[in-house]
């Protein structure tokens, strides 16, 4: 009888490993949620690479942009945030229309355009001066909701050494620096 208690309680340690090991990312999430991380995430997806030669800013139809596939993705945040515990957020994004789609797609709160965010994938030449930015910005912003800082895979590489999937972010302890600690990487759906 012993062996058999003995055996069960061994069963059901071991099945909850899996439980315990699902999400290595706690203290990440936690961070986040007391404002002691940001959320930095590329873009979700956009087929194709760069920007078509007619790019303007201001004018979605020359700019690569987010199919329903992407769009789903976006949408994909908001749950996945919710789950763990973040149901509203201070969101900034590249001005691009693909990750502005993108941070509205989330439905995580007012999202604001950031020019420090936006792709150095043409002009690599900017990206030093637009990653100091970031982190100078970032650094500066007052306690409040979680921040979710929507971009490109070049601005999420320069800043942490990741390289990012469309819709992956990566959670970074604050304050950022030139070497920021990346506590987890996340993505719904994974």
């Amino acid at each position: 009888m012993t062996l058999r208690i003995l055996a069960s309680a061994i069963l059901s340690l071991v099945m909850s490993f899996p439980a315990i090991a699902s999400d290595g990312s706690a203290d990440a999430w936690k961070a986040l949620r007391e404002g002691n991380a940001v959320l930095m995430m590329r873009h979700a997806l956009a087929p194709g690479t760069g920007d078509p030669a007619s790019f303007e800013l201001g004018d979605c139809s020359t700019q690569r942009n987010l199919n329903e596939t992407g769009r789903e993705q976006a949408r994909s945040w908001k749950p996945f945030l919710a789950e763990h515990g973040i149901t509203e957020a201070r969101v900034f994004s590249s001005q691009w229309c693909r990750c502005m789609d993108t941070a509205t797609e989330m439905n995580m709160g007012e999202v604001t355009g950031w020019p420090p965010l936006n792709s150095f994938f043409q002009s690599r030449g900017d990206g030093p001066g637009q990653t100091r930015e970031t982190i100078a910005g970032v650094n500066e912003l007052p306690a409040g909701a979680p921040v979710i800082l929507v971009s490109h895979q070049v601005n999420t590489t320069a800043l942490t050494g990741v390289y990012p999937s469309s819709n992956e972010g990566v959670i970074i302890a604050l304050p950022l620096s030139n070497s920021p600690e990346v506590l987890a990487r996340v993505s719904p759906g994974r």
